[in-house]
């Protein structure tokens, strides 16, 4: 399931799965639409009358990223084929095209013919209704096309004598229907039969020719341009080939490297491999943004398998956290169109709806708009107020008031007004809503704590744009939600914050005492302060509750998390260990620390991090809790982001007590 590789430029993201094949192809939008619908598009290698297709098990696959560059590094190799295959992918950061370098290593001191094939599954706009494979001689590409879509693949063997150097063959034919499998098994003998067109379910595959001498090697450029058009996708061919691929690459890896490197950071104490997951924890976000705002959640296909649907929505609470992290990492200029994007497609009555797609459309829910005859609203309000929290946060950043004031009145006050207003007046709190968890219904700590965090920051807002009588508003509903956090979600019985209240079957609101991680919020969106000592009893218990008793570790979501569960014993794993609350354990203990030493065992949980993570750095949402293997999507946007966040927290923690010791030995000196 996970994705280790992704690359992308808001526009194309193209993933591979651990076999490295290409599984999803997104265009023209990141998460919208999934060109690929997750089919596998492997590359197989013919010589000597032997066929093998690239996949764990024969080849062994290492598949990571160059550093600090949205380029990756691949090694493939099969002993018994006496083969490597060293490859580097990448989409340019500006055109429109898939690039791919491949070299073949004869391993081999005998001379001998090796050819490559590349497979092409496309259901052109997530339906292979209606599409046409073809091969264009003038261009010596293959061709996918329907509607304004059209892909363009094509390639050169720069080793091969002139008039050599293209496909050696090609073939398009049907797939899935009528008994045939497709022209990847056309392939399997080492010839292609050269079908130039195919209409309706259609894949191709072209082959490159290669002679390796004894211990030889050779190069292959592949690339797919991805266009609205014939014209379009033959301009976007004619530069790669007037450019040269290998330039082409080379621009898009300095790029990548300067972005991720634009800020001059103090990485205090931290080692190399927290350091170098947090620089690809923030390339890996930027692939999962579309140009037009949009933060997508994840966009691993194989998710599908489980439930018809999968994660390639912009989540406004997702997209909010993810957003404060960018801020807080130097790259607001991303950010503003997100929250362009919040206020586009706010509903009329000041909330959001569950998800979205990135072409702002209302994405698919599962919150029932009725229950026990009663009407009800489909929301999670956190959603809403945790926009309203990360914009004032964007604002403390960068002071752009301008641009807040261009936000005011279709997204701030609408916003503000709507969570102000849909609270119960005998406690202060916000009415009922979906958890964060998007699992039960209810008022829970975490939505009161995002409320108070949203309200505060409209308040802020009013008051610097002279709505004065909004700003009182606001500043009085904040306050009141915070007092009823403090009268009816903390439980003296349990000397611990509550999960919340939940509605029952009869409509009724009973206390829900489940440890739950996401309690956090509490001091996140500056509810309450860390070392409250009701919100230090409340973390420990967290720790104490959630851990997860296995040799992998990590703080779990609730317990009893049933979702991608892998075990009944839930005293020993209260549920799979997930990133984002492991790290929200960490940040609590940044904040606690009152010394540099006390900073360590956050550290060590960024350790913990990075040992989880996928050799290429890639992050999943959870982990199996006895091997550690990756569960659910990868990456997950929010699992990267957080710890970006969590990161970012510790660095500035560190400096402000290194200050702190400085001045402290300075005034010792003086006196």
């Amino acid at each position: 399931m996970p994705r280790p590789l992704v690359v992308g430029n808001g526009r194309i993201l193209v993933t591979f799965d651990a076999d490295y094949c290409m599984r999803d192809l997104y265009f023209p939008r990141v998460g919208m639409l999934n060109q690929l619908c997750g089919h596998k598009n492997p590359i197989g290698v013919w010589t000597g009358g032997r066929f093998s297709w690239v996949e764990r098990g024969p080849w062994e696959c290492r598949l990571e990223y160059e550093e600090d560059t949205l380029v990756t590094r691949v090694c493939l190799l099969n002993a018994d084929l006496a083969l490597e295959i060293r490859a580097q992918d990448a989409v340019h950061f500006r055109r429109d095209v898939y690039l791919k370098i491949l070299e073949v290593r004869n391993l081999s001191p005998e001379p001998r013919e090796v050819r490559v094939f590349f497979t092409h599954d496309f259901c052109i706009d997530q339906t292979d209704i209606g599409d046409t494979a073809l091969y264009d001689p003038s261009a010596g590409a293959l061709v996918h096309y329907k509607r304004d879509r059209c892909f363009l693949i094509s390639g050169r063997n720069p080793g091969a004598p002139w008039g050599e150097q293209g496909f050696f063959q090609y073939a398009t034919g049907t797939k899935r229907f009528g008994g045939a499998e497709g022209t990847w098994r056309d392939a399997e003998d080492g010839v292609l039969e050269g079908n130039p067109i195919a209409q309706g379910s259609v894949d191709s595959t072209a082959s490159f020719r290669l002679h390796l001498p004894g211990n030889g090697r050779q190069v292959i450029h592949y690339w797919i341009g991805c266009a609205h058009s014939f014209e379009e996708a033959r301009r976007l061919h004619g530069e790669v080939t007037r450019r040269g691929l290998s330039d082409l690459m080379e621009e898009t890896r300095a790029y990548w490297r300067a972005w991720v490197n634009k800020m001059n950071r103090d990485w205090a104490d931290l080692s190399p491999e927290v350091v170098r997951l947090f620089k690809r924890s923030l390339l890996i976000v930027r692939t999962q943004i579309d140009r037009g705002g949009a933060i997508l959640a994840a966009n691993d296909s194989d998710i599908l398998q489980f439930n018809r649907d999968h994660y390639s929505y912009m989540w406004p609470r997702d997209g909010a956290l993810v957003a404060h992290a960018l801020d807080r990492a130097g790259y607001p200029e991303i950010t503003r169109e997100f929250y362009r994007f919040c206020a586009k497609v706010l509903s009329p009555g000041g909330f959001f709806w569950h998800k979205y797609h990135p072409d702002q459309s209302v994405g698919s829910s599962w919150h029932p708009w009725i229950s026990d005859g009663e009407v009800q609203l489909p929301i999670q309000e956190d959603e809403t107020a945790l926009v309203l929290w990360a914009l004032g946060k964007f604002y403390d950043l960068e002071r752009d008031l301008e641009f807040v004031e261009s936000l005011y009145e279709p997204l701030i006050r609408r916003a503000a007004d709507f969570l102000a207003e849909y609270r119960d007046a005998g406690t202060g709190l916000p009415l009922e809503s979906y958890d964060l968890w998007e699992e039960r219904r209810g008022v829970f700590t975490f939505t009161a704590a995002a409320v108070y965090g949203g309200l505060a920051s409209a308040a802020r807002f009013a008051s610097l744009l002279g709505d004065d009588r909004s700003a009182e508003r606001y500043r009085t509903a904040a306050a009141e939600v915070r007092a009823g956090i403090g009268r009816h979600l903390y439980s003296e019985e349990h000397r611990r914050f509550l999960r919340g209240f939940v509605v029952r079957g009869s409509g009724q609101l009973l206390p829900d005492a489940t440890p739950e991680s996401s309690v956090a919020g509490l001091f996140l969106f500056g509810a309450y302060s860390p070392d409250d000592p009701r919100v230090v009893q409340t973390m420990e218990s967290v720790r104490e509750l959630l851990w997860v008793k296995s040799p992998i570790g990590g703080i779990a979501r609730y317990f009893r998390d049933y979702y991608f569960c892998r075990t009944d014993d839930f005293q020993r794993v209260p549920g799979n260990p997930w990133v984002i609350c492991t790290l929200w354990f960490a940040q609590w203990r940044i904040a606690m620390a009152a010394t540099r030493f006390e900073l360590r065992p956050a550290a060590e949980l960024f350790e913990w991090v990075a040992e989880r993570a996928l050799p290429s750095g890639v992050l999943a949402e959870q982990f199996h809790p006895d091997d550690g293997h990756p569960l659910s999507v990868a990456p997950l946007t929010w699992s990267h982001a957080t710890y970006v966040w969590a990161v970012l927290d510790y660095l500035e923690r560190h400096q402000a007590m290194r200050e702190r010791e400085v001045w402290a030995h300075a005034w010792h000196l003086r006196a």
